[in-house]
């Protein structure tokens, strides 16, 4: 249910930002994406599939770097 409340809230950031051409929610639209990955990553680790389990984690540990990094830079 997370990813289903996560997803629009990405889009419409997104859309804000190509609209504007204002780059200023990239950082948490990053970090949004993330969370969304680790909630998804959750439901392959449920369902038995590791494999895409791990490699959502992964995209989501390097999204959070991401993230992080562009909060720290503006």
């Amino acid at each position: 249910m997370l990813r289903f409340i996560l997803s629009p809230v990405i889009i419409i950031i997104a859309a804000y930002g190509l609209i504007t051409k204002n780059s200023e929610f990239q950082s948490l639209m990053i970090l949004l994406l993330g969370l969304m990955m680790l909630v998804m990553g959750l439901e392959e680790f449920q369902k038995e599939r590791k494999t895409y389990g791990w490699l959502l984690v992964v995209v989501f540990l390097f999204s959070i770097f991401v993230s992080v990094q562009g909060f720290l830079l503006n």
